[in-house]
């Protein structure tokens, strides 16, 4: 645990993403970052699909498919722009949640269908309570590779995107808490 914390906070005061081939070919990198909230704030916000938009600045839209939420086998189509279109429509992606493990705040889910060509891929996010009233977020993707794709400049991508997502999360967590006030 103590090196994964150590690898995480140096990768996030470098701003560096961790990119790297998978032993089962598929093409693997990770983000992390420390947010100034309590972990017992952050989950909820993570693992609510209605609020993806809040810290997710490229979704637009989060639908129910099928199961129930935080319950693994739900399934939800998420819609934005994550990924630029080359005819301007909104990207899709249809993903099933694999596992939630609320005690360890943890959870994975895999991008089942899309229009971006990330079928087949997972992510996971892993937060940790890291004192203080603030929690250490890792993110890791697994992706199969793309043909005519840069394994390097996708890794890059999806860290940036990945990164800006948790850069958001403190700023969410703040609106949310006004809101309430207001």
């Amino acid at each position: 645990m103590i090196d994964l914390l150590s690898e995480i906070i140096w990768r996030t005061s470098t701003g560096m993403n961790m990119a790297y081939q998978g032993k089962n070919g598929k093409w693997e990198g990770s983000v992390g970052g420390l947010v100034d909230a309590p972990v017992d704030k952050v989950w909820p916000l993570v693992t609510e699909s209605k609020r993806l938009p809040e810290w997710m600045p490229m979704v637009e839209r989060c639908t129910d498919i099928t199961g129930d939420e935080g319950i693994p086998g739900y399934v939800r189509v998420v819609s934005g722009f994550m990924f630029p279109q080359k005819d301007g429509e909104r990207s899709w992606i249809k993903e099933k949640l694999l596992s939630m493990d609320s005690s360890a705040h943890s959870y994975s889910y895999k991008m089942e269908a899309s229009n971006v060509g990330l079928d087949g891929s997972t992510n996971t996010l892993k937060l940790v309570d890291y004192g203080e009233d603030s929690t250490l977020i890792e993110w890791k993707f697994e992706i199969n590779p793309l043909e005519g794709v840069c394994e390097e400049s996708i890794i890059d991508y999806l860290g940036f995107l990945y990164k800006s997502c948790i850069n958001r999360i403190e700023g969410a967590i703040e609106v949310a808490a006004h809101s309430k006030k207001v």
